[in-house]
């Protein structure tokens, strides 16, 4: 990732600490974790924290993007499945896989990530608006430009639809 990288990491607390970033403007900073072969990104004030992967909890009557549920300091989150999400062949989650915690305007949600590479600072001139590329994409909010791939930047507050939000909220209501 070049030499503006930065790795995560997560200390005893379960908070993930970003070093080398004290004091620095995080607009232009992404949490970047991998799914197969392919980079995704979370801009770096929408994350928690990382954590190992740990037992998911099946959620009744969640939508589909929905793994289950873990506990995460007492606090029952919600696991999205990025696999399905994306189009991913779907494979059985294992402990080496990684949660990503993050907030979305409406309520904390886990990602679950085969790896977490750490943060990445980008410049303007790297990336390109997700609707330069293909509208209508509506949870991408843009693509970072390395010499080694491509990053594909995620907006999480678009990232489940309303039917989603609703369902979800219900089923965790009920549980």
């Amino acid at each position: 990732m070049g030499g503006t990288e930065s790795q995560c990491q997560v200390g005893e607390s379960g908070r993930a600490g970003w070093d080398g970033y004290a004091g620095s403007n995080i607009q232009n900073r992404v949490v970047v974790f991998a799914l197969d072969d392919q980079r995704y990104g979370l801009p770096l004030f929408a994350v928690e924290r990382v954590a190992r992967m740990v037992d998911v909890t099946p959620l009744p009557r969640a939508p589909d993007i929905v793994l289950g549920v873990v506990n995460v300091r007492g606090q029952v989150i919600p696991v999205l499945n990025l696999r399905r999400r994306f189009g991913l062949p779907e494979r059985d989650i294992a402990l080496a896989d990684q949660l990503v915690i993050a907030r979305t305007a409406r309520r904390p949600v886990a990602l679950a990530a085969d790896a977490v590479a750490g943060v990445l600072e980008y410049s303007a001139q790297q990336t390109v608006e997700a609707r330069d590329i293909v509208p209508g994409i509506e949870y991408v909010e843009g693509v970072i430009k390395l010499g080694d791939g491509l990053v594909l930047i995620h907006d999480l507050d678009k990232f489940l639809s309303l039917e989603e939000e609703t369902a979800l909220e219900r089923a965790i209501e009920s549980a």
